[in-house]
């Protein structure tokens, strides 16, 4: 399901669909240099931390397979300029800088190869972090499709789908892989102010795939809760800090106390790579701030009188106690996360 290919390296240029003109037009952007795939991060032509990541990974190597550089010490130096032009974009999805982690190491272990060879490795390691993306987002599904009652109706905030990933989604994977086992799932999707991608992105790419999906704006959310017309909330992550809390699109966390007063399950669907350990909580979690246009003007459209201050944080943290558990490719996750968070990470190095 779902034929969405959110980026992809084609022709030599890295190219992503333009979500910003969604559901207008479909339209896809070709990056031809890094300042133009950090442009396209930073102005959410591409967003979703897995997508995000997926996007640094390539433009990276865009860098190496378009450099002029005659030498291995040279090229090294284009990349770390680009690594760092990339980093700037945006400060809280960590599959951000994992993903350019990754790169820069496989980089390194190349330093004393030809530079054809270099750039060669360079894209292929790009392409496995693509595939490895839409591998984790399959098994994320299939161990989060069990949690899933039958018949099942998920309220989503954001999007967390194809378009947030390299294919098939994290939270919308969960609802898919539903799908796929035969269950019926009704997605009640909040609208996601102020840039609404949960309006634009989420009831779009459902409705391509023809899963049944009802838009409603933030404020509705505890009505129908209070209404019993909510299974279950599932929602991705940009940043899960090692004790369990979460950072995701602004609103999550609002979601996730209502569903806590009303007996919800709270899901959070993400791989591993937005696993990050070296923080002790979402208190240490950079949180962006964006334009204050964004919320008196939303997609262009002044709703604000001219001038009218607003602040605009891009994420909030969910505190671990109001999340039920962690979907990850390589298990269900349980409390105590701490402990358990850590346990699936060594798990993976076991098996590396």
């Amino acid at each position: 399901m779902s034929a969405v290919k959110t980026i992809e390296w084609k022709d030599g240029k890295v190219r992503m669909i333009d979500q910003t003109l969604l559901p207008r037009e479909l339209t896809y952007l070709d990056c031809e240099s890094v300042e133009m795939v950090a442009e396209a991060i930073r102005s959410l032509r591409i967003r979703g931390a897995p997508a995000i990541g997926v996007a640094a990974a390539y433009g990276m190597a865009l860098c190496a397979v378009v450099s002029s550089s005659p030498t291995a010490g040279e090229l090294r130096d284009e990349l770390l300029l680009a690594k760092e032009i990339l980093a700037s974009t945006r400060p809280t999805a960590i599959n951000l800088f994992w993903a350019l982690d990754r790169m820069m190491r496989k980089a390194s272990a190349l330093q004393d190869a030809p530079l054809e060879q270099i750039k060669r490795e360079l894209l292929e390691e790009a392409h496995r972090i693509c595939d490895d993306d839409i591998a984790a987002n399959r098994r994320m599904g299939e161990l989060g499709a069990k949690l899933l009652p039958d018949p099942a109706t998920v309220l989503t905030h954001c999007n967390a789908g194809a378009l947030a990933t390299a294919g098939y989604g994290t939270a919308l994977g969960v609802v898919r892989a539903a799908v796929e086992s035969g269950k019926r799932v009704h997605v009640y999707a909040d609208e996601t102010r102020p840039v609404l991608q949960g309006a634009r992105l989420t009831v779009w790419e459902l409705m391509q795939d023809g899963i049944p999906v009802t838009l409603l704006t933030d404020n509705m959310a505890a009505h129908l809760m209070r209404h019993q017309r909510i299974d279950c909330v599932i929602v991705g992550a940009d940043r899960i800090a090692s004790n369990g809390d979460v950072a995701n699109k602004i609103g999550t966390y609002g979601v996730a106390v209502l569903a806590r007063h009303h007996g919800i399950p709270f899901y959070v669907a993400a791989p591993v790579s937005t696993i990050d350990m070296n923080i002790l909580s979402g208190d240490f979690t950079p949180i962006e701030q964006r334009a204050a246009s964004e919320v008196t003007a939303p997609m262009g459209l002044p709703i604000a009188p001219e001038g009218a201050e607003a602040i605009n944080p891009a994420f909030d943290v969910t505190p671990k106690e109001l999340v039920t558990a962690i979907i990850t490719e390589q298990a269900v996750v349980y409390p105590p996360y701490l402990q358990n968070l850590k346990g699936c990470l060594e798990q993976i190095s076991d098996e590396r």
